[in-house]
């Protein structure tokens, strides 16, 4: 999926949270979001899902899976249309899970929204059984009871679940301990090489996020100021000299 920005502005009160008069994310891109708390990252990804109203501009989507489904338009607007949602996964926080279910129960929930069969679940949860490392899935804790860590497995897990041609997630490093953290950009980069899937990830850990990142964003006070190619593996260096 192709993302684009035009003229996105997002005020709250006085503080200007973003402002990106024009950036875009191609498909199959790894993109990785970064800057210091405050900087705009999750009101960008928020407006992105039209979970925020922008003051003015635009977000516009486009994807080939569009046309597949039929759609006349192979570009379309979030905020005028609801097509793009089966072909767009997102975690961003709790507010996302359902925490009185378990997790099989979460994903369950998930499956049915998103007409995934029974057997194709097991399937796809079969795949995640690395990252879940024998505490996520077939847990019949509720997920409010289980630790930060495993909350973040789950809400992961349940953003992938739809095979999705986008994928967005903040701060997806957070609470997973190192096992977590290289299973899941095992899963991230070869389900981009896999699908071609445009994936956005924000994270304060330059490491991981260079570790997997086609390019990167560079963003400080709700505007992105420089655009870092990766492809070398040579961003890392940059980030560190720009942030120290």
């Amino acid at each position: 999926m192709r993302i684009e920005y035009n003229n996105l502005i997002k005020t709250f009160g006085d503080k200007t949270a973003v402002n990106i008069p024009e950036f875009s994310i191609e498909h199959g891109e790894i993109l990785g979001l970064v800057g210091n708390n405050g900087a705009g990252k999750t009101t960008l990804f928020r407006l992105t899902l039209d979970l925020l109203k922008a003051d003015s501009g635009t977000v516009s989507l486009s994807s080939k899976r569009f046309a597949d489904d039929g759609m006349t338009a192979a570009t379309l607007q979030p905020s005028q249309s609801e097509a793009w949602k089966a072909h767009t996964g997102a975690y961003l926080d709790e507010g996302f899970l359902l925490d009185f279910l378990t997790p099989d129960e979460y994903f369950t929930f998930v499956a049915k929204v998103n007409n995934i069969s029974s057997n194709e679940l097991a399937q796809r949860l079969a795949y995640f059984e690395p990252l879940s490392n024998g505490e996520v899935l077939g847990q019949t804790k509720y997920i409010r009871d289980l630790s930060a860590g495993n909350k973040q497995k789950t809400g992961i897990i349940g953003a992938m679940l739809n095979q999705p041609d986008m994928i967005i997630l903040d701060e997806p490093f957070n609470y997973l301990d190192p096992s977590g953290q290289n299973q899941l950009k095992r899963i991230l980069q070869e389900y981009n090489q896999q699908t071609g899937a445009t994936i956005i990830i924000s994270s304060h850990s330059l490491h991981n996020t260079t570790d997997i990142s086609t390019s990167i964003a560079l963003m400080e006070h709700g505007a992105i100021i420089r655009r870092i190619s990766n492809a070398n593996g040579e961003a890392e260096k940059e980030l560190e000299a720009y942030f120290a």
